[in-house]
């Protein structure tokens, strides 16, 4: 599968982001029509859209591309917001799940997504304890 390279969208005006911003307030509920037809998105598209649209309201600039499933090591590690050599000892030592091409790895996109909601179930674990608490 070719990947389409990311489009990079500056930031809306802030009268349109404001704009979009009050027509988001307290609604996930997006219409979206294709030559006249209403569509309903699958709901994680529908929450694409609506991620996209909120930043627009903030008044961020936007990326959007395509994703790989399988990932380098240095993909992998900069989602994961570590560095690739902490990432191939992850991997040898079997906390994240690793396919080799040739001798090179490549890391499912879905087990670093996993890992990192393990370090935030994790942390907010620890903030729950509060400081000097044990277990």
């Amino acid at each position: 599968m070719a990947l389409i390279a990311p489009r990079v969208t500056g930031a809306l005006p802030s009268e349109d982001a404001e704009k979009l911003g009050r027509a988001l307030a307290g609604s996930d509920d997006i219409t979206v029509f294709v030559d006249g037809t209403v569509h309903r998105l699958p709901p994680l598209a529908r929450d694409a859209v609506v991620d996209l649209l909120h930043r627009f309201s903030r008044g961020e600039a936007v990326t959007v591309s395509s994703v790989e499933d399988m990932l380098t090591t240095s993909k992998a590690a900069e989602l994961a917001g570590i560095s690739h050599t902490y990432l191939r000892n992850m991997t040898d030592r079997g906390e994240i799940p690793v396919e080799y091409r040739g001798t090179h790895r490549r890391i499912p996109r879905a087990a670093v997504m996993a890992w990192l909601e393990g370090q935030k179930k994790s942390e907010q674990g620890d903030d729950a304890k509060g400081p000097g608490k044990d277990a």
